[in-house]
């Protein structure tokens, strides 16, 4: 029913921050390699960060700088998580790589030209998965921010079976943020360059990932 639907899609997303939040207390989470993201925060510097879809739960947990636009899928499915964001005071760009992309690209643009964060899944909304997209590479070379790379990772997790293997931490679980270097995009890049730096993001977020599930053998 509609209206049984639209409650639905109201009441979750801070159900889900609520969840997130909770969780959260429950856990030692520990932070690796974050000087560089930490130091941009302290001088008022904006930043582009890239996580993959899978691994965007517990994301408000690790941003602690005075502002963030996050691009939210137009998608019907699969927007709930990022819509939950919403909840920890994100503000939202609506659009994705898929659909309505140009509204959202020139909603991000204009985010980060304000001296916004901006928060990009570069394999959402619906994949491929862990495969990054080029839409994050022309947003890097329109605003002049450089990409951060972000992954979470738990020593007691829960993978659902779904497209990007979503990943649910366990309460009293570790908990470990690791953040990439920086991948700067020049704004003069050349078409053949869009390739090199979307495959150095891939890269650097496969590194992040795979250093975040490593944590724990």
């Amino acid at each position: 029913m509609p209206g049984r639907e639209a409650a639905w899609r109201r009441w979750t997303p801070p159900l889900i921050a609520a969840l997130i939040r909770g969780v959260g207390r429950t856990m030692r989470i520990e932070t690796v390699n974050a000087e560089g993201i930490m130091g941009r925060w302290r001088r008022g510097e904006a930043s582009i960060i890239a996580f993959w879809h899978g691994r965007q739960l517990m994301l408000p947990l690790a941003y602690h700088g005075s502002g963030i636009t996050i691009l939210i899928s137009q998608h019907r499915d699969g927007e709930l998580i990022s819509r939950a964001m919403v909840a920890f005071g994100f503000a939202a760009a609506r659009g994705s790589t898929t659909r309505g992309g140009a509204i959202g690209l020139r909603a991000l643009v204009d985010a980060g030209r304000k001296g916004r964060d901006l928060a990009v899944t570069p394999d959402g909304p619906r994949g491929p998965r862990e495969i990054v997209q080029p839409g994050v590479i022309q947003l890097a070379r329109l605003t002049g921010l450089p990409i951060v790379p972000l992954a979470f990772g738990a020593s007691k997790k829960k993978i659902l079976r779904t497209w990007d293997g979503f990943l649910l931490p366990v309460p009293f679980a570790r908990g470990v943020f690791v953040w990439g270097d920086p991948i700067w995009v020049p704004r003069d890049l050349e078409a053949d360059g869009f390739e090199e730096r979307r495959r150095a993001l891939e890269r650097a977020l496969i590194d992040v990932t795979g250093r975040a599930d490593r944590r724990w053998p």
